[in-house]
């Protein structure tokens, strides 16, 4: 089965993304965390509609939503990082030509993914080290290392997707949506 780009983000009839392979992880991704953040709705509002009825709440259903939260928050992070959706600013850069905006952005895109990088190592440390605490969670008895596994997953793959496409763009001057194949 093809799988089609969203046509707004679409050029020009560019067919599919660039990266095909990066952008599907990325969705899934996404897809994941959005499940899980579903998830976390679903059981609050089971929760309180178990109140509202007399049977009693969910038991931890608040550390629940901030362990979910922690974990999807990072796993929508690669799919930003990919469609180019965190804020550019480009006040001082809209004289230069396309190309060499292109540079400029594959340059700062690189740097970017040396950012997450090293958030990506830090989590990795934070870990190991809560690993050898043991933390639990203190109703659900949930380790706390197992949400950092979702943080550096998601932080990884955005380090990863700001390398691909930031050297692409630098190398080759492609179109700054990764979403085409370069018009």
């Amino acid at each position: 089965m093809a799988e089609k780009t969203p046509s707004s983000l679409q050029k020009r009839g560019a067919s599919r993304p660039r990266f095909v392979w990066l952008y599907r992880l990325c969705l899934a991704a996404a897809g994941a965390g959005g499940l899980a953040a579903f998830a976390a709705a679903l059981m609050v509002t089971l929760s309180v509609l178990m109140r509202i009825f007399g049977f009693g709440g969910i038991r931890g259903d608040f550390e629940a939503v901030e362990l979910v939260c922690a974990a999807c928050a990072s796993l929508f992070l690669p799919y930003c990082q990919f469609t180019k959706g965190h804020v550019m600013v480009d006040l001082f850069t809209n004289w230069l030509p396309a190309a060499g905006q292109r540079r400029l952005d594959g340059f700062w895109t690189v740097l970017f993914g040396l950012g997450w990088s090293v958030i990506c190592w830090r989590l990795t440390h934070g870990l190991e080290t809560i690993h050898g605490y043991g933390d639990r969670t203190m109703l659900l008895g949930f380790p706390l290392w197992l949400i950092y596994l979702p943080a550096v997953a998601g932080t990884g793959l955005s380090a990863l997707v700001a390398f691909i496409i930031g050297i692409d763009d630098l190398v080759n001057g492609r179109a700054s949506n990764p979403m085409t194949e370069g018009a």
